[in-house]
Protein backbone atom coordinates (compact mmCIF):
# COMPACT_ATOMS: atom_id res chain seq x y z
CA UNK A 1 0.00 0.00 0.00
CA UNK A 2 1.26 3.44 -0.92
CA UNK A 3 1.72 6.05 1.78
CA UNK A 4 -0.87 8.82 1.96
CA UNK A 5 0.92 12.10 1.19
CA UNK A 6 1.03 14.60 4.02
CA UNK A 7 1.04 18.36 3.31
CA UNK A 8 4.20 18.95 5.38
CA UNK A 9 6.11 15.80 4.42
CA UNK A 10 8.12 15.90 1.20
CA UNK A 11 7.84 12.97 -1.18
CA UNK A 12 11.55 12.18 -0.83
CA UNK A 13 11.07 11.61 2.92
CA UNK A 14 8.16 9.22 2.51
CA UNK A 15 10.39 6.11 2.31
CA UNK A 16 12.17 7.20 5.51
CA UNK A 17 8.83 7.47 7.31
CA UNK A 18 7.85 3.99 6.11
CA UNK A 19 11.23 2.60 7.20
CA UNK A 20 10.88 4.01 10.74
CA UNK A 21 7.33 2.65 10.94
CA UNK A 22 8.50 -0.77 9.77
CA UNK A 23 11.29 -0.87 12.36
CA UNK A 24 8.83 0.04 15.12
CA UNK A 25 6.46 -2.76 14.10
CA UNK A 26 9.26 -5.32 13.74
CA UNK A 27 10.52 -4.59 17.26
CA UNK A 28 7.09 -4.15 18.84
CA UNK A 29 7.49 -7.36 20.88
CA UNK A 30 10.44 -5.73 22.68
CA UNK A 31 8.25 -2.90 24.03
CA UNK A 32 5.89 -3.65 26.93
CA UNK A 33 3.50 -0.90 25.82
CA UNK A 34 3.01 -2.64 22.46
CA UNK A 35 2.56 -6.16 23.79
CA UNK A 36 -0.98 -6.26 22.41
CA UNK A 37 0.26 -6.52 18.80
CA UNK A 38 -1.18 -9.69 17.31
CA UNK A 39 -3.97 -10.11 19.86
CA UNK A 40 -6.50 -7.59 18.63
CA UNK A 41 -4.61 -5.97 15.75
CA UNK A 42 -1.77 -7.50 13.78
CA UNK A 43 1.20 -5.68 12.26
CA UNK A 44 -0.30 -5.36 8.78
CA UNK A 45 -3.46 -3.79 10.15
CA UNK A 46 -1.39 -1.35 12.23
CA UNK A 47 0.81 -0.51 9.24
CA UNK A 48 -2.24 0.24 7.11
CA UNK A 49 -3.72 2.45 9.81
CA UNK A 50 -0.43 4.33 10.31
CA UNK A 51 0.03 4.93 6.57
CA UNK A 52 -3.50 6.28 6.35
CA UNK A 53 -2.80 8.66 9.26
CA UNK A 54 0.54 9.95 7.94
CA UNK A 55 -0.45 13.61 8.27
CA UNK A 56 -1.55 13.16 11.88
CA UNK A 57 1.57 11.22 12.90
CA UNK A 58 4.14 13.45 11.20
CA UNK A 59 2.51 16.58 12.63
CA UNK A 60 3.87 15.56 16.04
CA UNK A 61 7.42 16.13 14.75
CA UNK A 62 6.70 19.11 12.51
CA UNK A 63 9.15 21.44 14.26
CA UNK A 64 12.09 19.03 14.00
CA UNK A 65 11.19 18.21 10.40
CA UNK A 66 11.12 21.88 9.38
CA UNK A 67 14.56 22.42 10.90
CA UNK A 68 15.90 19.33 9.10
CA UNK A 69 14.50 20.41 5.72
CA UNK A 70 16.05 23.88 6.04
CA UNK A 71 19.47 22.49 6.96
CA UNK A 72 19.32 20.02 4.08
CA UNK A 73 18.31 22.71 1.59
CA UNK A 74 21.23 24.91 2.62
CA UNK A 75 23.61 21.97 2.19
CA UNK A 76 22.31 21.27 -1.31
CA UNK A 77 22.57 24.91 -2.36
CA UNK A 78 26.18 25.04 -1.19
CA UNK A 79 27.03 21.77 -2.95
CA UNK A 80 25.40 22.93 -6.18
CA UNK A 81 27.30 26.22 -6.11
CA UNK A 82 30.62 24.44 -5.58
CA UNK A 83 29.91 21.84 -8.26
CA UNK A 84 28.91 24.31 -10.97
CA UNK A 85 31.10 27.35 -10.35
CA UNK A 86 33.87 25.99 -8.14
CA UNK A 87 33.11 28.54 -5.43
CA UNK A 88 30.39 30.50 -3.67
CA UNK A 89 30.21 33.28 -6.26
CA UNK A 90 27.83 32.38 -9.06
CA UNK A 91 27.18 35.62 -10.96
CA UNK A 92 28.95 37.90 -13.38
CA UNK A 93 30.94 37.19 -16.57
CA UNK A 94 32.85 34.33 -14.93
CA UNK A 95 29.74 32.17 -14.56
CA UNK A 96 28.63 33.07 -18.11
CA UNK A 97 31.99 31.99 -19.50
CA UNK A 98 31.84 28.76 -17.53
CA UNK A 99 28.37 28.01 -18.86
CA UNK A 100 29.37 28.75 -22.46
CA UNK A 101 32.50 26.64 -22.06
CA UNK A 102 30.48 23.72 -20.79
CA UNK A 103 28.07 24.11 -23.74
CA UNK A 104 30.89 24.13 -26.31
CA UNK A 105 32.46 21.07 -24.70
CA UNK A 106 29.16 19.18 -24.87
CA UNK A 107 28.74 20.08 -28.55
CA UNK A 108 32.27 18.94 -29.36
CA UNK A 109 31.78 15.69 -27.42
CA UNK A 110 28.64 14.94 -29.45
CA UNK A 111 29.84 16.03 -32.90
CA UNK A 112 33.36 14.58 -32.87
CA UNK A 113 32.34 10.90 -32.91
CA UNK A 114 29.74 11.54 -35.61
CA UNK A 115 32.04 13.48 -37.93
CA UNK A 116 35.04 11.23 -37.39
CA UNK A 117 32.95 8.11 -37.89
CA UNK A 118 31.42 9.43 -41.10
CA UNK A 119 34.83 10.42 -42.47
CA UNK A 120 36.23 6.99 -41.57
CA UNK A 121 33.44 5.22 -43.46
CA UNK A 122 33.88 7.41 -46.55
CA UNK A 123 37.69 7.17 -46.68
CA UNK A 124 37.72 3.44 -46.10
CA UNK A 125 35.03 2.78 -48.70
CA UNK A 126 36.73 4.91 -51.38
CA UNK A 127 40.21 3.64 -50.54
CA UNK A 128 39.28 -0.03 -50.73
CA UNK A 129 37.39 0.54 -53.99
CA UNK A 130 40.45 2.20 -55.51
CA UNK A 131 42.68 -0.63 -54.31
CA UNK A 132 40.30 -3.14 -55.82
CA UNK A 133 40.41 -1.36 -59.17
CA UNK A 134 44.17 -0.66 -59.19
CA UNK A 135 46.18 -2.23 -56.34
CA UNK A 136 49.31 -0.33 -57.31
CA UNK A 137 47.63 3.06 -56.93
CA UNK A 138 49.21 5.04 -54.06
CA UNK A 139 46.19 7.28 -53.59
CA UNK A 140 44.05 4.27 -52.64
CA UNK A 141 46.45 3.26 -49.90
CA UNK A 142 46.47 6.84 -48.57
CA UNK A 143 42.68 6.88 -48.45
CA UNK A 144 42.61 3.63 -46.48
CA UNK A 145 45.19 4.95 -43.99
CA UNK A 146 43.19 8.16 -43.54
CA UNK A 147 40.02 6.11 -43.01
CA UNK A 148 41.62 4.08 -40.23
CA UNK A 149 42.94 7.29 -38.64
CA UNK A 150 39.45 8.80 -38.47
CA UNK A 151 38.09 5.52 -37.14
CA UNK A 152 40.60 5.71 -34.28
CA UNK A 153 39.60 9.33 -33.63
CA UNK A 154 35.92 8.34 -33.48
CA UNK A 155 36.65 5.52 -31.03
CA UNK A 156 38.70 7.83 -28.79
CA UNK A 157 35.94 10.48 -28.86
CA UNK A 158 33.33 7.92 -27.86
CA UNK A 159 35.54 6.76 -24.97
CA UNK A 160 36.09 10.34 -23.74
CA UNK A 161 32.34 11.08 -23.93
CA UNK A 162 31.52 7.93 -21.94
CA UNK A 163 34.03 8.89 -19.23
CA UNK A 164 32.57 12.40 -19.08
CA UNK A 165 29.04 11.05 -18.64
CA UNK A 166 30.23 8.74 -15.87
CA UNK A 167 31.97 11.55 -14.01
CA UNK A 168 28.88 13.78 -14.30
CA UNK A 169 26.62 11.03 -12.98
CA UNK A 170 28.89 10.40 -10.00
CA UNK A 171 29.08 14.13 -9.24
CA UNK A 172 25.30 14.51 -9.33
CA UNK A 173 24.72 11.42 -7.21
CA UNK A 174 26.94 12.88 -4.47
CA UNK A 175 24.32 15.58 -3.75
CA UNK A 176 21.16 13.57 -4.46
CA UNK A 177 18.65 12.73 -1.67
CA UNK A 178 19.12 9.03 -2.27
CA UNK A 179 22.83 9.34 -1.52
CA UNK A 180 22.06 11.07 1.77
CA UNK A 181 19.61 8.30 2.77
CA UNK A 182 22.18 5.62 2.00
CA UNK A 183 24.41 6.87 4.79
CA UNK A 184 26.90 9.22 3.15
CA UNK A 185 28.72 11.50 5.55
CA UNK A 186 26.78 14.69 6.22
CA UNK A 187 27.77 17.88 8.00
CA UNK A 188 27.24 17.76 11.72
CA UNK A 189 24.32 20.18 11.80
CA UNK A 190 22.39 18.33 9.08
CA UNK A 191 23.07 14.95 10.68
CA UNK A 192 21.86 16.23 14.07
CA UNK A 193 18.72 17.72 12.53
CA UNK A 194 17.88 14.48 10.73
CA UNK A 195 18.42 12.37 13.84
CA UNK A 196 16.28 14.74 15.92
CA UNK A 197 13.44 14.44 13.39
CA UNK A 198 13.67 10.64 13.32
CA UNK A 199 13.62 10.44 17.13
CA UNK A 200 10.68 12.84 17.46
CA UNK A 201 8.76 11.04 14.71
CA UNK A 202 9.18 7.71 16.46
CA UNK A 203 8.66 8.75 20.08
CA UNK A 204 5.99 11.44 19.66
CA UNK A 205 4.26 10.26 16.51
CA UNK A 206 4.45 6.58 15.61
CA UNK A 207 4.60 4.92 19.02
CA UNK A 208 1.76 6.94 20.60
CA UNK A 209 -0.39 6.22 17.55
CA UNK A 210 0.27 2.49 17.81
CA UNK A 211 -0.50 2.51 21.56
CA UNK A 212 -3.77 4.36 21.01
CA UNK A 213 -4.75 1.97 18.22
CA UNK A 214 -4.10 -1.06 20.43
CA UNK A 215 -5.99 0.48 23.35
CA UNK A 216 -9.03 1.42 21.27
CA UNK A 217 -11.90 -0.86 22.37
CA UNK A 218 -13.67 -0.41 19.05
CA UNK A 219 -10.76 -1.82 17.04
CA UNK A 220 -11.57 -5.13 15.41
CA UNK A 221 -9.78 -8.31 16.43
CA UNK A 222 -6.81 -9.53 14.49
CA UNK A 223 -7.61 -11.76 11.61
CA UNK A 224 -7.52 -15.32 12.76
CA UNK A 225 -9.36 -18.60 12.11
CA UNK A 226 -11.98 -19.35 14.78
CA UNK A 227 -11.58 -22.57 16.70
CA UNK A 228 -14.12 -25.25 15.85
CA UNK A 229 -14.79 -28.53 17.52
CA UNK A 230 -13.71 -31.51 15.39
CA UNK A 231 -17.02 -33.26 16.13
CA UNK A 232 -19.19 -30.37 15.11
CA UNK A 233 -20.78 -30.34 11.70
CA UNK A 234 -20.39 -26.88 10.19
CA UNK A 235 -23.42 -25.03 8.94
CA UNK A 236 -23.46 -24.32 5.24
CA UNK A 237 -26.30 -21.82 5.05
CA UNK A 238 -29.36 -23.93 5.85
CA UNK A 239 -30.49 -26.10 8.74
CA UNK A 240 -31.81 -29.59 8.44
CA UNK A 241 -35.37 -30.32 9.59
CA UNK A 242 -35.73 -31.61 13.12
CA UNK A 243 -36.77 -35.21 12.56
CA UNK A 244 -37.47 -37.18 15.69
CA UNK A 245 -37.87 -40.92 15.87
CA UNK A 246 -40.16 -42.89 18.18
CA UNK A 247 -37.36 -43.29 20.73
CA UNK A 248 -36.53 -39.59 20.95
CA UNK A 249 -39.06 -38.95 23.70
CA UNK A 250 -42.47 -37.39 23.58
CA UNK A 251 -43.32 -35.17 20.69
CA UNK A 252 -43.49 -31.45 21.15
CA UNK A 253 -47.25 -31.46 20.51
CA UNK A 254 -50.12 -33.69 19.40
CA UNK A 255 -49.86 -34.95 15.87
CA UNK A 256 -52.71 -33.95 13.57
CA UNK A 257 -55.26 -36.70 12.86
CA UNK A 258 -57.18 -37.31 9.69
CA UNK A 259 -60.95 -37.85 9.84
CA UNK A 260 -62.97 -38.98 6.91
CA UNK A 261 -65.89 -36.74 5.92
CA UNK A 262 -69.31 -37.75 7.18
CA UNK A 263 -71.09 -38.72 3.99
CA UNK A 264 -74.86 -39.16 4.38
CA UNK A 265 -77.31 -40.05 1.71
CA UNK A 266 -79.48 -37.17 0.66
CA UNK A 267 -83.06 -37.19 1.77
CA UNK A 268 -84.83 -37.37 -1.57
CA UNK A 269 -88.23 -38.09 -0.14
CA UNK A 270 -90.57 -35.17 -0.07
CA UNK A 271 -93.88 -34.96 1.73
CA UNK A 272 -95.71 -35.98 -1.44
CA UNK A 273 -93.74 -39.23 -1.71
CA UNK A 274 -94.25 -40.40 1.87
CA UNK A 275 -96.47 -43.47 2.25
CA UNK A 276 -99.57 -43.00 4.09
Amino acid sequence: MQMTSAPHLLAEDGPEYERILGDALRHAHERPDLEGVGDRLNTEQLRTMALSATALITAAAATEYEHYVKARAELRRAAAAEGIDGGPAADGPQSTAAGSGAGIGAVIAVLTPLLAGSAAVIFLLVGYLLKAVNPSLTFGRSMVAAGWFFAAVAAAAILVAAIGLLVTALRNSATSPAAEDEGQELPEDVARAREAWRHALLERGILPFLRDALADPTAGPAARTPHRSPHRIPKVGYSRPDFSGPDDGPAAGPRPTFTSPDFTSPDFGGPEHRPD
